[in-house]
């Protein structure tokens, strides 16, 4: 049987209320009492109920996390700092994957509500469909637009678009392809295809992109990567939206015998530490990962504290190239 606050009183040599306020942090206590209840509870194996404290101080310490997949290099990464950063802090993170599917995100928002998350952190596509706008719900957008009041945090897609755009056609790449997800997401991601197609119609270069209708389908991007090389083979150099897209390109040239990046120079974007290790050689353009999380949680908890006003509706981040052996 689970021991309960009164056992520990009981063998502490004190009032249930003086163990609760030990439990909560509030009055004061003398260091022998707060000494004398933690051993008792150490002694009696018992824990303090969670949903119980938070009904006392309004507060559940849980933040809610709502991903499109943490299989994706990029998302697992964020996730990473994400709850390291919470933890730090004293919360605890309620992680979903939705694969953005709108039924699965709205009753993952519908069990965080239920659940008297703190806070909701979001980085899936599904824009202006759920309850994230309503009012004082602390709300924070990773890469993605969901309301015109909900703050969001992002890498400057823009310049990372530039710089790889840039970086190719420096390179001497005349037919330049960009590969990236459906253009009707609206995510600030899109930025990296506007920043392209400014660059090569600046050179005066006729600008191709091909969609990847399903962004996390394995199948969806190879058979996109199958119709580059079947309907462009004069391809020469390729901006991908993200390093998956970018190795999975690289899979198939070296398939048909394409050499990178001889014949074919290949940038990425993302440079999370997974792609850094399996595909070193890879050139990338690299978010600021760990500073993309720990901005978010910082806004997210001022609008916890209700600091709802003042707050930057938008925030971007520096991007860095890291320049490997595939230009």
């Amino acid at each position: 049987m689970k021991p309960k606050i009164s056992d520990v009183a009981k063998l502490a040599g004190v009032s249930p209320t003086t163990v609760s306020r030990v439990l909560n942090n509030r009055g004061y206590i003398s260091e022998e009492t707060r000494e004398n209840v933690q051993k008792a509870m150490s002694e009696l194996n018992y824990f303090p109920n969670d949903v119980a404290r938070s009904l006392f101080n309004k507060r559940s310490n849980l933040i809610g996390l709502i991903l499109p997949t943490t299989s994706n290099p990029f998302f697992g990464e964020l996730t990473f700092h994400i709850e390291n950063i919470c933890a730090s802090l004293g919360y605890k993170v309620l992680l979903c994957n939705s694969l953005n599917r709108i039924d699965k995100e709205e009753k993952y928002l519908e069990m965080l509500m239920r659940n008297q998350v703190d806070g909701i952190i979001v980085g899936t596509h599904n824009r202006g469909i759920l309850d994230y706008h309503k009012q004082n719900l602390a709300v924070v957008a990773i890469d993605r637009y969901l309301s015109e009041t909900i703050p969001i945090v992002s890498s400057d897609n823009y310049e990372g678009g530039k710089m790889a755009t840039e970086l190719l056609l420096s390179k001497g790449c005349t037919h330049i392809v960009h590969i990236n997800g459906q253009k009707e997401l609206e995510t600030p991601a899109m930025l990296r295809r506007k920043a392209y197609e400014d660059v090569m119609k600046k050179h005066g270069r006729v600008p191709t992109t091909y969609e990847v209708p399903g962004a996390f389908d394995r199948k969806s991007q190879q058979e996109v990567i199958s119709r580059i090389f079947d309907e462009y083979p004069e391809v020469d150099g390729v901006f991908a939206s993200n390093d998956l897209f970018a190795a999975s390109f690289i899979s198939e040239a070296k398939r048909r015998g394409k050499d990178v990046p001889g014949q074919i120079k290949v940038i990425g974007y993302d440079g999370t530490e997974t792609a850094q290790i399996l595909l070193p050689e890879l050139t990338t353009i690299q978010q600021p990962i760990g500073l993309i999380a720990k901005t978010a949680i910082h806004i997210l908890l001022k609008e916890v504290e209700g600091e709802f006003k003042n707050l930057p509706l938008e925030t971007c981040l520096p991007v860095k190239l890291l320049e490997g052996q595939t230009t």
